[in-house]
């Protein structure tokens, strides 16, 4: 099966300059959140005030480009209403669609901004027929955007199944080895969950001590892993740091590494995802232009001579360049993981 339309490029924007260089290097939709609680990127000095979203917004536009705003983290007792307040800004910008994962902003945003377009976030976890169809049914997603944990025969499958609702995923970045959504690993170190946070390691946690010739990473005084002279060190996250077991201290749960499709992505388009999503609004300006630059000259390539399409080496080498870890993995998506 393949798309009827061509298929998204989506780049991440952790601020306007990213925005415009993704816009500027083949993107065909941008998604980025607002400065405060109601995104899982909550980073001090990421995200959007609300006149730079406006600005992102109209540069988008101006270019053809799509902008979604995401609001996938879970509305808090204390103050709940900056969520609501942020659905009202998102659609009074003129955003494309909202990125959302809780049920009370499902139905708030369906309720009371029908004709903008709902993307359900991956936090909601969404990877069986039966799920996309509550949400469908419910809340009139248009989009679905899938767990990490799906072969590229299942994403066939599911299509078959959900119909018209668009597919999403991930296509390059960082690679999560949970059913996001459903992580609690980081609660058990920094006491607070992502999907609250929304972040899996919150910057006033993270500390990075030297100690000799060594580097030592802490997430809230642990000791998640140490590195010798020369060695990249990972971002303090629970799932990549280095245990001892069995007698020597290694990557238990995660070689740190990024998610790279394009040798499957023939396999991805004739599958009938919509969207290719690029991870990485922490990242840089300079990361978000290189990945999106490549993964434009890929898809284009694909849709000029499918019959001959394969990844070119100079593809791989610059993605590798940009990857966590230095080096990239096909995760789930490859058959035969299980």
């Amino acid at each position: 099966m393949q798309n009827s339309q061509k298929i998204e490029i989506l780049a991440p924007a952790g601020n306007l300059p990213s925005l415009k260089a993704a816009v500027d290097h083949g993107a065909d939709a941008v998604y980025f959140g607002f400065r405060n609680a109601t995104n899982a990127r909550n980073f001090e000095g990421l995200n959007f005030s609300d006149t730079e979203a406006a600005s992102g917004i109209d540069y988008a536009h101006r270019h053809g480009v799509k902008a979604n705003i995401v609001l996938n983290t879970y509305p808090q007792v204390e103050d709940p209403g900056i969520w609501y307040r942020s659905i009202d800004l998102a659609a009074r910008l003129g955003a494309d669609a909202v990125i959302l994962a809780n049920l009370s902003l499902l139905s708030y945003a369906c309720q009371h901004y029908p004709e903008l377009p709902i993307h359900l976030s991956v936090q909601a976890s969404a990877s069986n027929a039966a799920a996309i169809e509550f949400y469908r049914r419910h809340f009139t997603i248009q989009r679905v955007i899938l767990p990490r944990v799906l072969t590229i025969a299942e994403i066939r499958r599911l299509k078959q199944q959900v119909g018209d609702v668009e597919l999403e995923i991930f296509a390059f970045g960082g690679l999560c080895v949970m059913a996001e959504g459903r992580c609690h690993l980081s609660s058990y170190v920094t006491g607070v969950s992502p999907n609250i946070e929304g972040v899996c390691s919150p910057a006033r946690a993270v500390r990075f001590v030297n100690r000799g010739e060594h580097l030592q990473t802490r997430l809230n005084g642990v000791l998640i892993a140490e590195y010798g002279p020369g060695e990249e060190a990972a971002y303090p996250t629970i799932c990549k740091g280095r245990y001892r077991a069995t007698d020597q201290a290694y990557h238990a749960m995660e070689e740190p590494g990024s998610l790279n499709i394009l040798e499957l992505l023939p396999e991805v388009i004739t599958a009938g995802v919509r969207s290719l999503k690029i991870e990485g609004r922490q990242r840089t300006k300079s990361y978000i232009a290189t990945v999106t630059q490549v993964m434009r000259q890929a898809v284009d390539a694909w849709y000029q001579d499918p019959q001959d399409f394969h990844p070119r080496g100079s593809w791989i080498r610059t993605l590798n360049s940009v990857s966590e870890g230095r080096s990239h993995t096909l995760g789930t998506y490859q058959e035969g993981w299980q």
